[in-house]
């Protein structure tokens, strides 16, 4: 096996992800090698007439692995040269390495000349093997490899090219990479629960059991039982198994279910590392107390049917069943105040964005919902900054009733494992808004909030059933209960009331909001369009997500002809917030060229903002 060396990169490339060389010794040694030298590395190289250059490479192969020294992924580039009697005027090879990504160049000149004996000459290929394995890869990174023999012809094109993808901790062939190891790719949990009851029926002992792995020195262990967070924070100290005890009394345990979580703290991921979870049911341990509950519930049915029966046979008119049917009838609700609410969200699609504005636009007429929105808040949000415009909404809310409503999609969930380590995610809708990503910033603010909270009241974790599904939802909000919009809808308009929709006796109801019935109102029925329009385009279009992801040149361009585009920004820019005043707007609406709303979704918002709360349409 030839390996010779040499390397240099494109003019001023100096960023650390640059692609390089790993460190080592350079061999020049092979049988049948003369004239063997360096020269100096440059991409400029001679061309001369097709009859007097070799051919090109007989095969390349491309692969990566984890090193030598097992820091990083590194590329193995393989090629051979074909035993023919061009050989003669061969005088070396060039390798070209361009990272996708960074648009980076390296170069690797192999600078020889093979023997001219007759007998080598036509030897088995394999002999004339080459291979360059020294040059360090990122994860997620796709690189283009080129190889071709020196000198090239002036006519022809005899180069041999192979595009490579790196991929994460997750390949088997990466996992004893150093910087995987230090986010746990090795890691063997092996977590176990134990219920200890100690013959006491009103308290019980959770113990939980894991492996300590060697990067990770703290671990949070919590238990989460009807929206209810205990955590508990544990440190390794050169223990290679760990024990977390949590005792509780019955009546804190408010449903048998309990999930049981360990985050680890690994060196790279630091708060965002991957950890178990697993679900007991602890009422499996109380087998005398739970047939005792079944026994009692028992004589409590058959004592109500037989009350029942007595009652129907005590009055002689049987057909009168009014009281019995009001009883089973819910009662309609009457909203008298007006709630705020803040959405989260991600720019998937235009369509998608449709549906976002639909729905501010329904909370707002039917529902008499105050909401925010960074789309319909773009002077504030301009002058602010992205992270100061969520953190003051956050401290709002904190300091009220008001809720956070985050809406789950494709994009929320690939958003999120970029955050977690994936591959970044660039949206052509992120290029084109003026704010840019909004979800990224949201989630880095308000997830170490939600996952510290002993309660998650104030928020709201949703999807539209039919473009969305629940594989968009991150894992954080596994722990929490996720709606299906518009099918639970009510449910989470009575969430943000903060109302109990279910009472002892008797259920709350608000008519036009239930899945059958929110479209006949004006608002409601745009809502129902956008949704079916976008669910309709995604069966035509089954790879849409895919075609809105860009790569980086791609959305430096898009973001270069968003701003000179036709659509102007001149009536969203003068929104300060989703509920204006209505005079405020019927000025602005005077004052503007109808002309300028070149989008329905604009005009639609300016109509239905002027139904005040009093007036909503149809409750």
């Amino acid at each position: 096996m030839f390996q010779f060396l040499l390397f240099c990169f494109t003019a001023g490339l100096t960023d650390l992800s640059a692609l390089k060389m790993l460190d080592g010794p350079l061999t020049c040694n092979q049988p049948g090698l003369a004239n063997c030298r360096i020269n100096n590395c440059s991409d400029e190289h001679i061309v001369v007439p097709k009859m007097s250059a070799p051919t090109g490479p007989d095969s390349l192969n491309v692969e990566f692995w984890m090193g030598k020294r097992r820091l990083a992924p590194v590329l193995n580039v393989t090629w051979k040269i074909k035993p023919d009697s061009s050989m003669k005027a061969l005088d070396g090879s060039q390798i070209k390495i361009i990272d996708q990504h960074t648009n980076q160049s390296l170069f690797v000149h192999f600078n020889y000349k093979l023997k001219h004996d007759n007998r080598l000459l036509y030897r088995d290929g394999s002999k004339w093997t080459f291979s360059l394995d020294e040059v360090e890869a990122e994860f997620f990174h796709t690189y283009m490899v080129t190889v071709f023999n020196l000198p090239e012809p002036e006519i022809g094109d005899y180069r041999k090219s192979k595009p490579i993808t790196v991929p994460g901790c997750g390949d088997e062939r990466l996992q004893q990479v150093q910087m995987c190891l230090e986010n746990g790719s090795l890691w063997d949990h092996r977590m176990s629960t134990n219920v200890l009851t100690n013959n006491n029926i009103r308290m019980l002992s959770i113990v939980v059991t894991f492996e300590a792995p060697q990067y990770s020195e703290k671990y949070r262990v919590s238990i989460l039982n009807s929206g209810i967070l205990y955590s508990k924070n544990v440190s390794k100290e050169n223990a290679t198994s760990l024990n977390v005890t949590f005792e509780f009394e019955l009546w804190q345990l408010k449903k048998c279910e309990i999930s049981i979580m360990i985050q680890p703290f690994f060196r790279q991921c630091q708060n965002n590392c991957w950890g178990p979870t697993k679900t007991i049911d602890y009422c499996s341990y109380y087998p005398t107390r739970t047939c005792l509950i079944k026994v009692t519930v028992g004589l409590l049915l058959i004592g109500g049917c037989v009350a029942c029966l007595l009652w129907r046979a005590s009055h002689k008119d049987p057909l009168n069943t009014s009281l019995a049917t009001a009883r089973e009838q819910p009662q309609v609700f009457q909203v008298r105040e007006k709630k705020r609410v803040l959405i989260i969200y991600s720019l998937d699609h235009p369509l998608y964005k449709n549906i976002v504005l639909k729905l501010c636009a329904f909370l707002m007429n039917k529902c008499g919902t105050e909401v925010v929105l960074d789309l319909l808040d773009s002077s504030r949000l301009g002058v602010l900054g992205k992270i100061q415009w969520l953190d003051c909404h956050k401290e709002q809310i904190e300091k009220s009733s008001a809720k956070i409503l985050i809406l789950c999609s494709r994009g929320v969930q690939a958003k999120w494992r970029a955050m977690c380590g994936d591959r970044q995610v660039f949206l052509r809708e992120d290029a084109r808004s003026t704010a840019g990503d909004m979800l990224t910033p949201s989630l880095s603010l308000l997830l170490p909030h939600f996952i510290q909270s002993t309660s998650f009241k104030k928020y709201i974790v949703a999807y539209f059933d039919g473009v969305s599904s629940e594989e968009d939802i991150p894992s954080p909000f596994n722990i929490t209960v996720r709606y299906k919009l518009m099918k639970h809808f009510e449910d989470v308009f009575f969430r943000i009331l903060d109302v109990e929709k279910h009472e002892p006796g008797r259920v709350k109801k608000v008519e036009g909001l239930s899945e059958d019935t929110y479209y006949l109102c004006p608002s409601g029925r745009a809502l129902h369009d956008a949704i079916e329009a976008f669910r309709a385009y995604q069966l035509e279009h089954p790879r849409w997500f895919e075609e809105e992801l860009l790569e980086s040149l791609e959305l430096e361009f898009e973001e270069t002809s968003y701003k000179i585009s036709k659509y102007p920004a001149t009536f969203t820019n003068q929104i300060t917030h989703c509920v204006l005043d209505p005079n405020q707007i019927i000025s602005h609406h005077v004052q503007t060229n109808e002309s300028d709303f070149t989008t329905d979704e604009t005009k639609l918002y300016l109509s239905e903002s002027l139904q005040t709360f009093p007036s909503m349409e149809n409750m």
